[in-house]
C-alpha cells in the first residue's frame, strides 16, 4: 500500500499501479471513465479520489480500492 509519511494512502499512485497489472492502456481507461487521458494522469496524482469516483474506477478496474481504506480501519 502506497502511503505518505504521515501515513494517508495515496489512492492515485495505487490506481496506476492497478491499471499497469491489468495491462490495460490510459487511452483505454480514460475511455471508460469518459474522461480525457489529461484527466487520468491528474487522477494518478490525487492523494485522494471522491467516493463516486472512486467507486466507479474499482468497477472498471475490478479492483475494492475501498478495502484499502477499510484495511486501515482495522489494522
Amino acid at each position: 500500500m502506497m502511503k505518505t509519511n504521515h501515513g494517508q494512502v495515496m489512492i492515485g499512485p495505487m490506481v496506476k499501479n492497478k491499471l499497469k497489472e491489468r495491462r490495460h492502456t490510459v487511452v483505454w481507461f480514460a475511455a471508460q471513465l469518459g474522461c480525457s487521458r489529461t484527466n487520468v494522469y491528474k487522477i494518478f496524482a490525487k492523494p485522494s479520489i471522491d467516493a463516486e469516483e472512486l467507486f466507479k474506477i474499482s468497477k472498471i478496474l475490478d479492483f475494492d480500492f475501498f478495502k484499502v481504506y477499510s484495511d486501515r480501519l482495522h489494522g
